[in-house]
């Protein structure tokens, strides 16, 4: 009965239009004041040591890191060596676009983030080069959402504090998944460019490619920095976050230049404006969860699922069904801090790895971000594009099937997941 109080107050504010955040700390504030004896003096005591945690010092960070990226020509470096890999196939441009975002999620962690560097240099030049703006704005759209699967990833981050699972390991379990996801967005990419005939690029010559290599050097040994610094034990992943935020902050200031030390102030205010929305949505998050665990719903609901004989298979669908339902509503953020704790006690009573769940949940949120009514991603194509959202729903739809098909590959074949992190991390 508490249950169904709790879950029908939160979505009563969500139907007014309330933010999620502001609506779930309604939602706790009603029901502590309304249905417990839960004291005041403990909430304020969760409020301060829900976001006490270390990992979440990772995510002003990388956010801090991805505002630098964006904004100091990193990602046009990154585009040009695309392009002279990629460019001389049937779509050339718009392959390049695919393997740059692959390339800039993998120093940015953020989705959002990767569809405007990439998508607001890029998609000028497809259109110039003769692409339709639908096919250009579906290849970006879907592309960015890797800027969550592929390490590090935001996202991920909040999975880990939501389950005390380790984030190291989830960074991992990322590679080979968001490899993939790349390279069948790729194929995706190249077989409708070769089906309507769309432009390539002239081959680009071996000189050239070394030379887009060099001028983007420094760009891409972040994700060395990043990723070898986390698996050689040299620094935590909250540690490599603010190692990228440093090191962002020195390429793009000092070796490329692109941004000056006055427009570093504007930089900073805008990653703390992000940072405390996301943080904002945390703390709430947590009063959430300790409400649904001191009214003991999640351990509840996992007797209950387990009681109706639910095996793995069916309670993996049950859980895509559920995460892309709550994808038409919600954004990322909100949607695991909320789901993840309530859905983990009942994934590890059934036997399935913890990593591999997390995983599963990423790519939920990578294909939320993508559909109506409240994807980022699309909302941020459409600022770029100056494309309704109704228009880039139709134009997403071929890579919109792709993720699909990979969602169901990540949920029934684990060792996508799982293998990387259990050969480096025994």
């Amino acid at each position: 009965m508490n249950g169904i109080i709790i879950f029908g107050v939160l979505l009563a504010l969500m139907l007014t239009g309330m933010p999620v955040s502001i609506s779930l700390g309604l939602t706790v504030l009603t029901f502590i004041f309304g249905f417990t004896q839960v004291p005041l003096e403990s909430v304020a005591l969760k409020l301060f040591t829900g976001i006490e945690k270390f990992e979440i010092m990772a995510i002003p960070f990388f956010i801090l890191a991805g505002n630098f990226l964006t904004h100091g020509g990193v990602a046009r470096r990154m585009i040009n060596f695309a392009t002279s890999m990629v460019g001389h196939w049937h779509g050339g441009l718009a392959l390049a676009g695919v393997l740059a975002c692959a390339l800039f999620a993998a120093v940015s962690g953020s989705s959002p983030a990767t569809v405007v560097a990439i998508g607001s240099i890029l998609l000028p030049a497809m259109a110039k080069a003769g692409f339709p703006n639908k096919f250009g704005a579906g290849v970006i759209t879907t592309s960015g959402a890797l800027g969550i699967l592929i390490p590090p990833s935001i996202v991920m981050v909040m999975y880990s504090v939501s389950t005390n699972t380790s984030v190291g390991a989830l960074f991992l379990a990322g590679v080979i998944p968001g490899a993939v996801l790349a390279l069948m967005l790729g194929v995706t990419t190249w077989w409708r460019a070769k089906k309507f005939g769309y432009p390539r690029q002239p081959k680009a010559t071996f000189a050239q490619r070394l030379k887009a290599l060099k001028d983007s050097f420094w760009g891409l040994l972040l994700i060395v920095v990043v990723m070898g610094g986390i698996y050689t034990g040299i620094f935590t992943p909250t540690e490599a976050a603010a190692m990228a935020a440093v090191y962002a902050f020195v390429i793009a200031v000092f070796v490329y230049r692109d941004m000056g030390l006055k427009d570093v102030p504007r930089v900073l205010l805008n990653s703390a404006n992000m940072s405390a929305m996301l943080l904002y949505i945390i703390t709430n998050a947590v009063l959430f969860s300790f409400v649904l665990a001191n009214e003991n719903i999640p351990q509840q609901l996992a007797d209950w699922l387990v009681g109706m004989g639910l095996g793995q298979i069916a309670f993996l669908l049950v859980v895509n069904v559920l995460l892309l339902v709550a994808g038409n509503f919600m954004e990322p953020s909100s949607i695991v801090l909320i789901m993840a704790p309530i859905l983990f006690p009942v994934a590890t009573k059934l036997g399935i790895d913890p990593i591999h769940f997390g995983i599963l949940i990423v790519v939920n949120m990578e294909v939320g971000m993508c559909h109506p009514p409240v994807g980022l991603n699309l909302y941020v194509a459409s600022g770029i594009t100056k494309m309704g959202i109704t228009e880039l729903t139709i134009a997403v739809w071929p890579w919109l099937l792709t993720m699909l098909g990979f969602l169901v590959l990540v949920t029934y074949w684990p060792p996508l997941s799982l293998w990387l992190p259990n050969l480096l991390m025994k």
